[in-house]
């Protein structure tokens, strides 16, 4: 069948957006259109507030929202909410914050809480009259040119920290960058970065059309090429860490505390040093990170490339945590660089977003990160821990069991058989559905 393309498409209704695909590109099938209206028509006030979250909405893309309890962070007791479809990552966390909690268990530390943004600009004169230039004069007119966009941010003790001039000719020609440091405090602050950023490009063009040590053929150079902030945000960030004696370590894996210890502390080595084991390690830190992240209406895709490019901030992809057993002590950690918010955006709008904050006892934009990094610290602890004792199948299979049997409609009855058949053994895909076969056979 050969598609059309549309006119106006985000112009028609939202019933008239479905009809429109099912016409062309469904072959006219109905039940696709009970799929979609299932999520809204039973509450369309809800709806109709998602439909204003995005562009296009026809419907609703529903997510497991769980609880994962025990979390014991800097003396307070969590439980935390977690938006995530993977088997395993809460039941993961979860066993992980309870066999912390009796040695005392996660402490943070806020390192930096700075947020970065660029003006990007070409300009065809010579970098030390430039520097000169924006130390003397335009530095001071930058800061100005943006009070009154501040005025709030700073009456909440945030707003400018610092802006440099960066020279990059080197890498580009006659590429420049005005870059900025900013304290949002407990908002992300895109918006406000941004509209900082925005005015800096302005007063820039202003100030250079102005500036008489400029030739006019340097001053028609300029060109501002975009301003915006940076999701790498490598000064905004979190230290989560867990540790006590290897002798309290206790796994009940079979193994001794020792061996448990040296092995955990190997695996966390592999991925320190070995970039295809590395990926895959962060990614099940990113598992717990995220779906705390995105429970609490925050930006997953910006968090996941600011750790992402950290890990290869020494020009080679790493961990992002780290383990040692010296002098008897096992310690693990994380530093995380992570940017959020608890003001603005969804916050105050996405229901289950305002329950997870109170949830959470309406934490700061500090406390957040803490809890996020705790959480995916978390989770690497007990996918490491299953790694380097029983394997990391046997849990994450027992949890993928239902999701096998809800494909071929299994009973609740079927179900149960099914726990107390894999119940000492690893469930594979294949043995799933020779035994489903037997058992309706019979």
């Amino acid at each position: 069948m050969n598609h059309q393309p549309v006119e106006g498409f985000s112009k028609l209704s939202k019933q008239g957006k479905i009809d429109w695909l099912i016409k062309e590109y469904l072959d006219g099938n109905k039940e696709h259109e009970t799929v979609l209206t299932q999520y809204w028509n039973e509450n369309p006030d809800l709806q109709k507030l998602h439909d204003e979250f995005s562009e296009n909405t026809i419907s609703n893309f529903f997510m497991p929202y769980g609880i994962a309890p025990n979390f014991l962070i800097d003396g307070k007791l969590l439980a935390l909410p977690m938006a995530v479809e993977e088997s395993s990552v809460v039941a993961a966390a979860s066993k992980a914050a309870k066999f912390w909690i009796d040695k005392g268990g996660f402490k943070t530390t806020i390192i930096n809480t700075e947020k970065l943004g660029h003006t990007h600009f070409i300009f065809k004169t010579e970098a030390h009259k430039l520097l000169h230039f924006f130390n003397f004069k335009l530095k001071k007119k930058l800061l100005e040119a943006t009070e009154d966009i501040t005025k709030n941010m700073r009456n909440r003790g945030g707003g400018i920290l610092n802006i440099k001039l960066i020279d990059k000719t080197a890498e580009l020609e006659d590429y420049f960058q005005l870059k900025a440091s900013f304290d949002t405090v407990d908002s992300m602050g895109a918006n406000f970065i941004n509209s900082c950023l925005e005015q800096f490009g302005k007063t820039l063009k202003e100030e250079v059309a102005n500036e008489e040590s400029f030739s006019q053929e340097e001053k028609d150079s300029l060109q501002i090429v975009m301003n915006i902030l940076s999701n790498y945000t490598p000064d905004c960030i979190v230290r989560a860490e867990v540790s006590c004696k290897i002798e309290d370590l206790k796994d009940d894996s079979g193994i001794s505390n020792e061996e448990f210890a040296w092995k955990f502390k190997r695996a966390v080595t592999i991925a320190e040093i070995e970039p295809y084991r590395a990926t895959t390690h962060n990614k099940g830190i990113m598992n717990g990170v995220d779906a705390v992240v995105i429970a609490t209406g925050n930006d997953f895709r910006a968090t996941e490339a600011c750790a992402h490019a950290y890990a290869a901030r020494n020009g080679k992809y790493s961990s992002l945590t780290h383990c040692t057993t010296d002098n008897g002590i096992f310690r693990f950690w994380i530093d995380l660089p992570i940017s959020v918010g608890v003001v603005g955006g969804l916050t105050n709008l996405h229901p289950l977003v305002k329950f997870s904050l109170a949830l959470l006892g309406k934490p700061s934009a500090q406390e957040l990160m803490s809890i996020l990094a705790v959480s995916g610290l978390a989770q690497n602890f007990g996918a490491l821990r299953s790694l380097v004792t029983t394997g990391i199948q046997k849990g994450h299979m027992k949890m993928h069991l239902f999701n096998i049997l809800n494909q071929f409609g299994a009973t609740e009855e079927e179900k149960q058989h099914f726990v107390t058949y894999f119940k000492d053994k690893t469930v594979s895909h294949h043995e799933v559905i020779a035994e489903l076969e037997k058992l309706r056979n019979r």
